[in-house]
């Protein structure tokens, strides 16, 4: 594999971004039972039949060597009124789960409360992917709220709504304005 590339990790971050994610917060309990857990919008279905999950983790993350032993961990797709409990498991602390209200999923994995939706999932395998570990899990029970998605794209938290122009029946001069109305968007601090 070649080193010279025409692009730094930075240029390729900003592409990256360009690909909007749904935001969600991955949890596991550890050998002792506390809680963990780490803000992602690397999540990913996999396959329904069997039914299967992705996501991937920076190698350098605090919580890495929790995860890589769990055989455990939940997904909680967060809502969009939750982006206050996204940043604070963006953040490396000891402390995250002060204060949250949770359930207590299948083999003691901590559950957050409100989610738009949940997925309890069971490790099948761990790959390594450069700086991260993906990983792969089956999805042992769903839970689902009728609350909307929060979103994440160029750095930003994003509100969902559904356009205006899927069904295509619009006109072209109508295409073309709403192409100029700006994206609702709720202003974060980069980095969830």
């Amino acid at each position: 594999m070649s080193d010279d590339r025409l692009f730094d990790s930075r240029d390729l971050r900003r592409v990256l971004g360009t690909f909007v994610t749904g935001v969600t917060v991955i949890t596991t309990a550890d050998d002792e039972g506390r809680f963990h857990g780490v803000t992602a919008n690397s999540f990913s279905s996999v396959s329904l039949d069997p039914p299967l999950v992705l996501w991937s983790q920076a190698v350098k993350s605090h919580s890495h060597p929790v995860f890589s032993g769990a055989e455990r961990f939940a997904v909680n797709i967060l809502a969009e009124d939750q982006i206050e409990l996204s940043k604070r498991f963006a953040k490396s602390s000891h402390e995250k789960f002060s204060g949250v209200d949770v359930d207590i999923g299948d083999g003691g994995v901590p559950l957050l409360r409100d989610c738009s939706a949940r997925l309890q999932c069971r490790v099948i395998s761990r790959v390594p992917g450069g700086d991260h570990t993906i990983y792969v899990g089956e999805v042992l029970a769903i839970d689902h709220a009728n609350r909307k998605p929060l979103a994440f794209g160029n750095g930003q938290y994003l509100s969902t709504a559904p356009h205006d122009l899927a069904d295509g029946a619009q006109s072209s001069s109508h295409a073309s304005e709403a192409r100029r109305e700006p994206a609702a968007r709720l202003e974060l601090q980069a980095g969830a």
